[in-house]
């Protein structure tokens, strides 16, 4: 299910050395998770299977370097904290380049 993000709602990501670390293993900088929330188009998924103490959601966007990531995370008081971020796989590739399309239509069967 896509869905608009509200960046306005937004005020500082939440970094510690937990998921530093965990996007570190992934090779992937701090710097390239926040530009991919402020880089169109951002698609922001709800993730139904990890959601379980607290809200957690998928996006899917891009750098300013064009590499495209799959970002976990959640949202705590006004504040991103990424949980995990990785390259994006072939098929969350399609579901991006066609801006949820898949995903809407697997929302409604």
């Amino acid at each position: 299910m896509g869905q608009d993000f509200d960046l306005s709602k937004l005020e500082v990501f939440e970094w510690d050395e937990g998921n530093l670390g965990h996007i570190k293993r992934h090779n992937v900088e701090k710097k390239e998770c926040e530009e991919a929330f402020f880089n169109k188009p951002l698609l922001v998924l709800k993730d139904e299977i990890h959601s379980r103490s607290e809200e957690r959601l998928q996006a899917l966007g891009l750098t300013k370097g064009g590499r495209m990531l799959f970002i976990v995370f959640t949202l705590r008081s006004g504040k991103v904290r990424v949980i995990s971020a990785r390259d994006q796989n072939k098929k969350e590739r399609k579901i991006y380049q066609n801006g949820g399309e898949d995903e809407k239509a697997k929302d409604n069967t």
